[in-house]
């Protein structure tokens, strides 16, 4: 096994599952963890090498999106949430409980794959494994981000994001004022098209940031929404 290879942490109560999912990996280069319930998953979460969790909804213990939570709490790498649910507010309860993406059972392997590959660049590229090179540091009011270092403050202090919110603040803070649909937002974030789904996940994101960086979340003085059209940054001085 390369000994640089990303390593995936998948967490179903279903061992056969848990097989498929870890052999399809491995294929394609990367390094598995296994865990069957939730408390497991808040074990193998520890895991420094770790960069990416799977995890089912149902399992026995400690369920997934309780773990999810907890999880959150601790570090900030991607997680898909794997569901029987397939109903659009279990997707939205999971997105709103820190999950970045939701795949319904049952799914493809190759679109489970793809969704992992698209999770592990925004990250490598947005989160804290490594960073890029950017511009000089953006100064909106209360808020202020280092493109290089990819580091949002508010009010001088440090904002924890995940690696998908950090796309959008990447993408918004450098666009002040701009009028952004959530399609186009999901494309330039997700690195894909937009799928029926894309708006609402956009939006439970956004809602996520709001309670991040607002001072009244339901009144947001930045992250603003344009009805009908999409969201903004709002410019401060």
């Amino acid at each position: 096994m390369d000994q640089t290879a990303e390593t995936i942490l998948v967490v179903d109560d279903d061992r056969e599952i848990v097989g498929a999912i870890a052999l399809a990996l491995e294929k394609e280069g990367y390094r598995v963890l296994k865990a069957y319930d939730g408390m497991e998953a808040l074990e193998q979460a520890a895991h420094p090498a770790l960069r990416l969790i799977l995890m089912d909804v149902m399992m026995p213990r400690l369920d997934g999106l309780s773990a999810v939570l907890r999880i959150r709490e601790r570090r900030n790498l991607p997680i898909i949430v794997l569901s029987a649910k397939s109903e659009e507010s279990d997707k939205i309860l999971g997105l709103s409980m820190g999950a970045d993406d939701y795949v319904a059972k049952p799914f493809g392997m190759q679109e489970l794959l793809a969704r992992v590959r698209s999770q592990l660049r925004r990250y490598t590229h947005l989160g804290d494994v490594n960073t890029l090179p950017g511009d000089g540091v953006l100064v909106n009011g209360r808020l202020t981000y280092d493109p290089a270092g990819r580091i949002l403050t508010a009010d001088g202090e440090p904002v924890k994001l995940t690696a998908t919110e950090l796309g959008i603040i990447d993408l918004l803070m450098r666009n002040p004022g701009r009028i952004f649909p959530a399609e186009e937002i999901y494309r330039r974030v997700w690195g894909e098209d937009a799928l029926g789904s894309s708006e609402n996940t956009v939006m439970v994101h956004i809602r996520r940031i709001r309670e991040k960086i607002e001072l009244n979340p339901r009144e947001p003085d930045y992250l603003k929404v344009v009805w009908g059209i999409g969201y903004k940054m709002d410019k401060h001085n």
